[in-house]
């Protein structure tokens, strides 16, 4: 069937390299695919990676800006206890705050009083004076620049004064931009931020702004626009520089790869939407600390995005450019190594298809060889197990020949007993008293001669047929470990008795399994019949120990030593093997201890392991459960008895009877 099922190399070969040249073609269709969405994936991942860039600027840069003016309303709520705070207490609050430290991002706090045009001389001649601080005053205060309006709005507190002096007296109702800032904070009550403006104290230019919160009378109403109006002391403020404040918003890693720029899009009740120009950028992370190389670094394709920020009643655009380098740069190398994977595995599902013609042929070959080596194998078990029986049977024959023997001479010698005494009885002279009594003793004697003779044969053939029975049928049932062992070990009295051998008993009397006890007695009599062709070779006696002893979880520990030779290490390596023997060509067929193995572990749900040495004899030792499980069933392994075995069992107790009805006759 083999020979029929394996396909021509000539009918198939050109099929099968069309094939393959086909799966090389699929493959590298596939590998292009496959490069074509990882450098897509790539792609999704550098642009996701670029608006979480963003997004954490722009986040950070309102966090940062909320954080200083919730400061600023902190500030703002000192005047809550007190309409006048003096200079000394509010440079010791300002102090308090360590805001330097804690958030540098700031130039100046500042108090800004509202003044009226009548107290203008009055306010000047008081800061002069005010020592409030523990100073001499300052005597050469002014109100700068000139102004004739109705109203001025001079910068009496600034913090720290050293950098910032030239706002000390700065009169901001001078200032267009910061003059609409204030009216609009006194109208709404809110915070509210200036346009970009150029501070008075910073030299280099830089773009700035002021936040401001309006401080009022306490006690006030400012219900209405007229009553905050009304009640206007002032405004605490914060000034900042914009540079400084993204230098702490942005980290100066990401700048080398991001380029951030800010425009101030105007006052959100004015719609906000004023378009980015020079004039109200307010930053540009282009040749800022940490980030030369970004202005001249090429533009990354396909990443820009622009973000609204709402801070202090003014809307702030946030325009994004990422820039080429390693962070929104695809990795050529992984697209490369794909392609050249996609490649080789190509190649090899080519190369394996073409090759799979020949290995059709090579398993059709091995299918044909290994149908021939199971069949050899089968036969083999059923010699080893036809041996078995052969051995068991020869045993039984030569046992019983001596016990019916001595019954045949003892019949045929009191069969001429009685013909002498029936001789002696017809005489004339009759038969003495004598006669008859040593007549009677002799009668008494055979008959005791043949009892015990076919008390022995009877007891021979009981213990054949239950071994042939067990053996034969397979069947589960209650045993007592000890008679299972007397029936095998009589069994075996003949070849026991020719290798001189003694068997010593150590087994503990209440020992009952629920297994099968066919099957132990076959690995028994394996064991057994191992110990004697091959432990005891070339010696004139030995001595095998059999022991058992119950142990924890229900199980038994079943041990069979011998004194003879042992085993190499090599030998006991491979003892299991199938069709391992050390007595190849000399009538063993290496299969009894593999199926002493397999019916240990598959029937009888136990464990076997082996001890040997060269020249300290062999110990084998079973782990049986006394009590199988109800579901386990028998899977018949290598080596259970032929169904020629119940024939003989039948055989044997059809004339364990005989015997029986003939005795008692």
């Amino acid at each position: 069937m083999a020979d029929a099922a394996a396909p021509s190399p000539g009918k198939h070969a050109p099929a099968m390299r069309a094939y393959g040249y086909l799966a090389f073609i699929v493959g590298l269709c596939l590998t292009v695919w496959v490069c074509l969405y990882v450098a897509d994936a790539q792609q999704q991942q550098i642009a996701l990676r670029f608006q979480r860039d963003c997004d954490k600027v722009q986040r950070d840069t309102e966090v940062r800006l909320q954080t200083y003016f919730d400061m600023l309303l902190s500030i703002k709520g000192m005047y809550a206890l007190e309409d006048r705070i003096e200079r000394g207490q509010f440079r010791r609050f300002i102090g308090q705050l360590d805001l330097a430290q804690r958030y540098p991002g700031f130039q100046a706090i500042q108090f800004v009083r509202r003044v009226a045009p009548d107290g203008l001389a009055g306010f000047v001649e008081a800061v002069r004076q005010d020592r409030s601080d523990g100073g001499d005053g300052f005597p050469q205060f002014r109100v700068h620049p000139a102004n004739a309006r109705g109203e001025h709005y001079v910068i009496e507190y600034t913090e720290p004064l050293k950098g910032n002096e030239n706002a000390f007296g700065l009169d901001l109702a001078a200032l267009p931009p910061h003059l609409r800032a204030l009216r609009l904070g006194a109208d709404s009550g809110a915070i509210v931020a200036t346009e970009r403006i150029t501070l008075v104290q910073d030299a280099s230019g830089q773009p700035g702004f002021v936040a401001r919160a309006p401080v009022y009378r306490n006690g006030a109403a400012l219900h209405t626009v007229e009553q905050r109006r009304a009640a206007l002391v002032g405004f605490v403020a914060i000034v900042f520089r914009v540079n400084t404040l993204m230098r702490e918003v942005v980290e100066p890693a990401l700048l080398q790869h991001l380029r951030v720029r800010v425009n101030d899009a105007g006052y959100l009740r004015d719609g906000g939407a004023a378009p980015a120009s020079q004039d109200n950028l307010m930053f540009d992370s282009a040749g800022q600390l940490g980030a030369k190389a970004t202005a001249s670094a090429p533009a990354a394709p396909g990443l820009s995005t622009r973000l609204e920020l709402s801070m202090g009643e003014r809307r702030w655009v946030l325009r994004f450019e990422g820039r080429g380098g390693p962070r929104y740069s695809r990795d050529p190398a992984a697209v490369g190594l794909i392609a050249v994977a996609g490649f080789i595995i190509s190649t090899l599902i080519a190369a394996l298809l073409v090759a799979w013609q020949r290995r059709r042929e090579l398993s059709g070959q091995l299918g044909q060889a290994l149908d021939e080596q199971r069949a050899l194998q089968e036969s083999l078990i059923t010699a080893e197990k036809m041996a078995s029986l052969g051995a068991l049977v020869a045993g039984i024959a030569h046992e019983l020949n001596t016990p019916i023997g001595n019954s045949l001479l003892t019949a045929t010698a009191l069969s001429d007993m009685a013909v002498e005494f029936e001789r002696k009885l017809s005489g004339e002279g009759g038969v003495k008293r004598s006669v008859l009594q040593a007549h009677l003793g002799d009668v008494r004697q055979a008959c005791a001669i043949m009892a015990g003779s076919l008390a022995r044969a009877a007891e021979l053939i009981t213990s054949f047929k239950q071994v042939a029975v067990d053996q034969a049928s397979g069947q589960r049932r209650r045993f007592r470990l000890d008679e299972l062992l007397h029936d095998t070990l009589a069994t075996y009295a003949v070849q026991l008795r020719r290798a001189n051998c003694t068997v010593r008993l150590d087994v503990a009397p209440e020992l009952e399994f629920d297994s099968y006890p066919g099957s132990l007695g076959q690995v028994l009599s394996n064991l057994l019949n191992n110990a004697l062709l091959h432990g005891f070779e070339g010696r004139a006696s030995g001595l095998i120990t059999i022991s058992a002893r119950r142990e924890e979880g229900g199980m038994v520990r079943l041990a069979l030593r011998d004194d003879g030779r042992g085993m190499t290490a090599e030998t006991l390596r491979r003892v299991f093997d199938p069709f391992f023997t050390t007595k190849m060509g000399q009538g063993g067929s290496g299969l009894g201890m593999n199926i002493v193995y397999n019916i240990v572990g598959a029937v009888l749900k136990g464990k076997i392991s082996i001890d040997s040495a060269p020249g300290a004899g062999t110990t084998v030792v079973l782990t049986l459960p006394l009590a199988l499980p109800a579901a386990v069933q028998p899977s018949p392994p290598p080596g259970s008895a032929p169904p020629g075995a119940a024939a003989a069992g039948v055989s044997a107790a059809g004339v364990s009877a005989d015997i029986r009805t003939r005795t008692q006759q």
